[in-house]
């Protein structure tokens, strides 16, 4: 019916394509939160952790714990640790990304009921893109915090806001120049070492002079990277595809889904696929704005779509009931889709739902 097919040799190209843009010294953090990007975590964080990668790096703590629960023993990186998955988070030997002075009081807290000590954690800072991290006056106090030695810091970080804008934008420089500032700071202050980073995965492409020790990649591995000519390099791992339930003639004047949403221009022949708004093609994509590819031929989604189907306009498109329809792989990148429906990538793959099976091919 509906399938995500998991290209896994186009995940080991993207990752020997992002490698090779490293010094060889410099640790590559990969991301599988959100489901692995809407794939299946548990298989990408398994073929990553074969490839060599030194760390993983999920959202929240549960999303680690799962990989723990699957076998995964790479060190696992969680950004955003809430007060209610600290207990989770130490129990399966996740390390969190400390960024308040809430949530590393509470997390001290922890430690300290369980008589831990050395526990590897990191710090982030926030230089410009206002959405969670230490503001970097706050540089002395977290400095003071690794006096405790409940704390072992493993890595200082933060997140450029505009990573894929061509470089360099005001912003990016201020953001660059206040985590070159921090890492000085700490460099004078802490006799450890920890690891610095700033890159996501368009910063590997745009900004590889400031790779400094690591990087975090997630959505390169899946192929993308917000920008066009860096995409060439890089092979999309997912291919998403439906099949006909129904084919149908319509009269010319008569409407299409929900709302009247599509009148037909003449007779038409509509085909009806089993995949909606609930699987994560959202109403958005409906009514001409998006196409897909039946038999080598691009055909127009109309209509409204609906939770649980759509409907295509297949007039002069040889097919039947059955027939495989491709919304994005090789031919339709999921970038070049996301952009029909004005969202990206990102989005669009994070919210295939679980009614979409996911297949693997090796």
């Amino acid at each position: 019916m509906n399938r995500l097919h998991l290209h896994l040799p186009h995940l080991e190209h993207n990752y020997k394509c992002i490698r090779s843009k490293l010094n060889p010294e410099t640790a590559l953090i990969a991301v599988v939160k959100a489901g692995g990007y809407g794939s299946d975590p548990i298989k990408m964080a398994k073929r990553i952790e074969q490839l060599g990668v030194s760390a993983l790096a999920v959202a929240y703590a549960q999303e680690g714990a799962s990989l723990r629960k699957a076998g995964i023993q790479t060190p696992i990186l969680v950004f955003y640790p809430q007060p209610e998955g600290l207990e989770t988070l130490v129990e399966n030997e996740l390390e969190p990304c400390l960024y308040s002075t809430t949530i590393l009081e509470q997390f001290r807290q922890l430690l300290q009921e369980k008589n831990r000590t050395h526990y590897p954690v990191h710090i982030k800072y926030n230089t410009g893109l206002n959405r969670v991290g230490f503001p970097p006056e706050k540089v002395d106090w977290v400095l003071a915090q690794f006096e405790d030695q409940r704390f072992e810091l493993k890595s200082v970080y933060s997140h450029l806001a505009a990573a894929e804008a061509p470089k360099e934008t005001p912003l990016s420089k201020t953001q660059i120049q206040s985590f070159l500032k921090l890492k000085a700071q700490h460099q004078a202050s802490l006799t450890s070492k920890p690891l610095f980073h700033l890159l996501n995965s368009s910063g590997v492409f745009n900004y590889p002079e400031y790779q400094f020790d690591a990087v975090r990649c997630g959505i390169a591995l899946h192929g993308f990277t917000n920008r066009t000519e860096w995409d060439e390099q890089l092979k999309p791992v997912a291919e998403l595809t439906s099949t006909i339930s129904q084919i149908h003639q319509v009269k010319k004047g008569a409407f299409v889904g929900y709302d009247h949403g599509w009148e037909a221009p003449q007779d038409s022949v509509i085909a009806t696929l089993p995949i909606g708004h609930a699987d994560g093609i959202g109403r958005q994509f409906g009514n001409h704005k998006a196409k897909v590819l039946l038999h080598q031929k691009w055909v127009p989604i109309v209509g409204n779509i609906c939770m649980d189907m759509l409907m295509l306009d297949v007039t002069g498109a040889p097919c039947k009931e059955g027939d495989d329809v491709c919304f994005f792989g090789s031919k339709q990148s999921a970038a070049d889709f996301a952009k029909k429906g004005e969202t990206i990538s990102y989005e669009l793959l994070a919210n295939l739902g679980p009614r979409v099976e996911r297949v693997t091919h090796e």
